[in-house]
């Protein structure tokens, strides 16, 4: 079992619960530690005690949900060839589908409070042509776009459809 995996209904499980809830509301800055713990029915020490900081519990919400959609991107782009621009476009639709599915468009589509290597980027680099790789961050770029389009009150059909429009080979 991963470390990171609480015990259903312990102080730390309901933190996470907590945490997506309120991050995906109103993002990692607006977000108060007091009316988190609150919300979690903990104490701010048990915040502190499990994760360290604010900053600790975000990233570990934000990490576990990147790898979920890593995971699937993964799977989209094998599914359709490893490589070229069908299984980019798959894995990047597959991961905005998920993110909706999952309740995390602000979460991950919002700049992260602190310099790291974009997974999403990461994963897109070796489905490009080497000569191309540098497109996977102006990729990553429009995918999280996309999902802040959601976050913020488009419909997720339409930000679904510009997605497709910037992947649209054609112009």
């Amino acid at each position: 079992m991963r470390e990171w995996v609480p015990i259903p209904g312990s102080a730390k499980a309901r933190l996470i619960e907590a945490a997506i809830h309120q991050f995906e509301l109103t993002g990692y800055e607006a977000v108060n530690v007091v009316d988190l713990a609150g919300k979690a029915s903990v104490t701010t020490g048990a915040l502190y005690h499990h994760f360290g900081s604010k900053l600790g519990l975000y990233l570990t919400v934000r990490e576990d949900m990147e790898k979920r959609i890593v995971e699937r991107m993964e799977g989209a782009a094998e599914a359709v060839g490893s490589r070229g621009h069908p299984a980019v476009r798959a894995a990047l639709l597959v991961a905005f589908d998920a993110a909706v599915r999952f309740t995390v468009c602000r979460i991950l589509g919002e700049q992260p409070p602190v310099e790291r290597d974009d997974p999403v980027a990461t994963a897109l680099r070796p489905l490009l042509p080497k000569d191309k790789a540098p497109a996977a961050d102006v990729l990553a770029a429009a995918w999280r776009a996309a999902l802040m389009a959601v976050a913020t009150g488009s419909s997720s059909t339409a930000a679904r459809a510009s997605l497709v429009y910037v992947l649209d080979p054609r112009g």
